[in-house]
């Protein structure tokens, strides 16, 4: 039971380090939030939720048909730890009064949809986080996995539901220190993710 919660509370964590990190999904929700109101920077923030499935279903056939499986696992947690100490980095490095904000339409749910489709992120981190992840939940529990899902998603949108809400009510808060504060610890969590992916690598390759 409490390796299944632990599935959960993982899919929670990495949801809301993608949540409430800069990149150009969160750029539209604040953007949408701040010309059109609230409501369209809620459409942007849901967007994942239709963009996702077939990128995480053709991330989930690739490397369901991979042979070597443990091997091509081991070196996809290399990747996956370069890329989350390397995300945990950029968000140790991010400056106050570091947005730019260029939208000027509505149809704000399309622009979601389109930029999140564009966006590498969660290309990346489904073929070497999130997938590997599901797979190891897998054997498991069925549940482990469907946790790990509802936590993933309910704290990636979630997020950035607060934040769209937030700007709204206070329009100076995203380029606030407490705001940069939240995403320096949770950079400084995902660098010790990072090197707990190193870990699996190692134990996937039979290394240690």
């Amino acid at each position: 039971m409490l390796d299944i919660i632990g599935f959960l509370v993982l899919g929670a964590f990495l949801g809301l380090a993608a949540g409430i990190s800069p990149g150009p999904l969160l750029a539209v929700t604040i953007s949408e939030t701040l010309q059109h109101g609230k409501w369209e920077g809620i459409k942007v923030a849901i967007s994942p939720l239709i963009t996702d499935l077939p990128i995480v279903l053709s991330v989930l056939f690739i490397l369901s048909h991979l042979t070597s499986y443990n091997f091509v696992i081991g070196i996809i947690a290399f990747f996956g730890a370069s890329y989350l100490i390397y995300s945990g980095m950029e968000s140790l490095k991010i400056k106050q009064n570091s947005f730019e904000l260029k939208l000027e339409k509505k149809d704000a749910l399309k622009r979601g949809i389109i930029v999140n489709f564009g966006n590498p992120h969660p290309y990346i981190f489904w073929l070497s986080i999130g997938g590997p992840i599901i797979f190891k939940s897998l054997n498991t529990h069925i549940w482990a996995t469907v946790l790990f899902i509802i936590g993933f998603y309910s704290f990636l949108v979630g997020s950035k539901v607060i934040v769209a809400l937030i700007v709204e009510k206070s329009k100076y808060f995203i380029n606030s220190k407490y705001y940069f504060s939240i995403i320096r610890i949770l950079g400084v969590a995902q660098i010790i993710f990072g090197f707990t992916f190193i870990k699996v690598g190692l134990d996937s390759l039979n290394i240690i």
